[in-house]
């Protein structure tokens, strides 16, 4: 059956307790203990026979979207987590097990996983409402040893705000890390930490899903415009009482005034310079308490309350694929938002943009791939890893490398606050230190409050 958001909302209201949907009691469907993750999915496959085929053609699995176009590229591209660079921990490719460790199947530790056997689907990572299911940070999507499968698998019921946080709050080895606007006060938040969950909504009501494919889309893994979640799907584009507020709409995006800020609670990495690596660690935090330093990574910066960059974004997306040629002389930039103001399409939307110095071929010209997990963190050697990294991902390696600063754009869709507390006209327009926006960057001669710099 198909859910309607209308639906969907009515079962959060009498479901929902302090935020989370209550458990179904399957301990009269489930009274055999099971010993294997395998067992588990063929128990949930008994009544639920059309789950695990349904979940084996989503992005959540494959990790990458159908074959289209790509900004700049020849032919079609089916591009997604699994084969796309970030400035993070860089790629999937040969760090398969740390990186499927919130994949949404078991095993998956090399490139030989077998996406087509419906017992490698992980229900209960979505499922699990005891809150002891927990994944093992090293493990390709296994659970950890401790964890008492049976007891969970008794307790499944609808997909709560912390099984989604399981996995996107944590994104990039730490809570926060990536997004920016994706932590754990979204649990249970007050109304001006987010005003959609403070007023007891929980992720699924924008996020429906649909054969278990859930709507959404995140700028830094996919492009194109399908498949994503937007404010006028609940909203109205006219919502105002202000004439002045409904013309701005028109062309700049809803989240542009009502995420002023993110990172509210918990630091988000804004800055990684891998080229720092391989040295003892001093052990040295920030005002943040946050590392700034692991010899393993290289160097940090973190950021709370952090403002947003603005750009126009038509809803398709630039990107770095795989073997691309760079100039080591300019920033690479691995995603970027498509669109200018004229742009018929094209809206004003706040980003986090993430920067970082990573590692390339320095003959070749493009971006290496390094074998960081049991190679680099093991031997500290960037020739050796990026020698694994690179077979891996069938490419070739000069032996020589270097290393070049690199952006990442992450769209802001959470943390949004009330009215009452969303930007005011003095935060963008007039004189003074408040103004946010970079006009010449945004194609203009300057602010448009002032008929003078209008075309």
């Amino acid at each position: 059956m198909v859910l309607t958001k209308s639906l969907l909302m009515f079962i959060g209201i009498i479901l929902t307790v302090g935020g989370s949907f209550a458990a179904e009691d399957h301990r009269e469907h489930i009274e055999d203990s099971l010993l294997t993750v395998q067992e588990v999915t063929q128990t949930c496959l008994e009544c639920h026979e059309d789950a695990a085929s349904e979940v084996m053609k989503t992005i959540h699995w494959t990790w990458k979207g159908d074959a289209k176009p790509v900004h700049a590229h020849k032919g079609q591209h089916a591009i997604g987590k699994m084969n796309v660079f970030n400035n993070y921990c860089i790629a999937v490719e040969s760090n398969w097990p740390r990186c499927t460790s919130c994949h949404i199947g078991y095993g998956w530790k090399d490139e030989t996983f077998d996406f087509e056997n419906e017992e490698n689907v992980d229900c209960l990572i979505c499922h699990d409402q005891t809150g002891t299911y927990i994944k093992n940070p090293k493990g390709a999507g296994m659970p950890m040893k401790n964890v008492d499968l049976t007891a969970v698998a008794q307790s499944v019921g609808l997909s709560t705000r912390e099984n989604c946080g399981t996995c996107h709050f944590y994104g990039g080895g730490g809570e926060n890390v990536k997004h920016g606007d994706l932590d754990q006060g979204l649990v249970n938040p007050t109304e001006d930490y987010d005003v959609h969950m403070g007023n007891g909504m929980t992720c699924t009501e924008c996020h429906t899903a649909e054969e278990h494919n859930i709507k959404g889309k995140s700028l830094a893994i996919l492009t194109g415009e399908d498949n994503r979640v937007q404010c006028i799907d609940c909203h109205e584009a006219d919502t105002h009482n202000s004439k002045v507020l409904n013309t701005h709409t028109k062309k700049i995006a809803c989240q542009t005034c009502h995420i002023p800020v993110f990172a509210k609670s918990k630091p988000t990495k804004m800055y990684w310079d891998w080229s720092t690596a391989g040295k003892d660690s001093s052990g040295k935090k920030d005002k943040y308490g946050m590392d700034t330093y692991i010899k393993k990574k290289g160097t940090f910066a973190w950021g709370t309350n952090v403002e947003p960059e603005y750009h126009w974004y038509n809803g398709s997306t630039a990107r770095y694929l795989k073997g691309d040629k760079i100039d080591p002389d300019k920033v690479v930039v691995l995603n970027s938002p498509l669109g200018k103001g004229k742009d018929k399409n094209a809206k004003l939307y706040p980003f986090k943009v993430m920067r970082g110095k990573q590692i390339f071929d320095t003959k070749n010209k493009y971006l290496i791939i390094p074998h960081l997990w049991g190679g680099y963190w093991t031997h500290f050697d960037w020739n050796k890893a990026a020698e694994v990294g690179m077979k891996a991902a069938d490419l070739e390696y000069s032996g020589e490398y270097g290393w070049v600063e690199t952006e990442m754009y992450w769209g802001l869709d959470h943390m949004v606050v009330p009215r009452e507390d969303a930007l005011t006209c003095k935060n963008c327009h007039g004189r003074g230190d408040t103004k946010r926006m970079d006009w010449e960057a945004l194609g203009y001669r300057g602010d448009q409050m002032y008929k003078k710099y209008r075309d």
